[in-house]
C-alpha cells in the first residue's frame, strides 16, 4: 500500500508533507508533489500535514482521483527528490479548492 498525491495539489505544491516523511518519497516537480509507492512505508504521516488535502491511501483514493496513482508512479521516476520544506508559490491558496487541475499539471 502507498499514499498517492492528488488534484488538489496542482499549483498549490504546499511542502508540509515533506517535512513529516521519514522515508524521503516525495518528489517535486514545477507545479506538483507525488509520492514513490515503492519508498512510501503507508505511515499516514503526511496526510493530516497536507492543507490542500491531497492526500490519500490508494485504498481510499476517491474514483475520479484513481488515475493519480499511475501518475505518482511515473513521476517519481522522472522528477528529483524533496526531502526539505520550502515556500509553497504565491499564489498557492487562490489555486486550493480549485477542481480538475490536471491540464494544468507541468511535467
Amino acid at each position: 500500500m502507498t499514499f498517492v498525491v492528488t488534484d488538489n495539489c496542482i499549483k498549490c505544491k504546499y511542502t508540509d508533507c515533506v517535512a513529516v516523511c521519514p522515508v524521503d518519497a516525495f518528489f517535486e516537480g514545477p507545479n506538483f508533489l507525488v509520492i514513490d509507492p515503492i519508498i512510501c512505508i503507508d505511515c499516514a504521516l503526511c496526510v493530516p500535514e497536507c492543507p490542500a488535502d491531497a492526500i490519500f491511501q490508494d485504498t481510499e483514493l476517491p474514483a475520479e482521483q484513481v488515475h493519480y496513482l499511475e501518475i505518482n508512479a511515473q513521476l517519481c521516476q522522472e522528477w528529483p527528490n524533496i526531502t526539505e520544506l520550502k515556500a509553497a508559490p504565491a499564489d498557492a491558496d487562490k489555486w486550493n479548492g480549485v477542481a480538475e487541475k490536471l491540464p494544468l499539471l507541468e511535467r
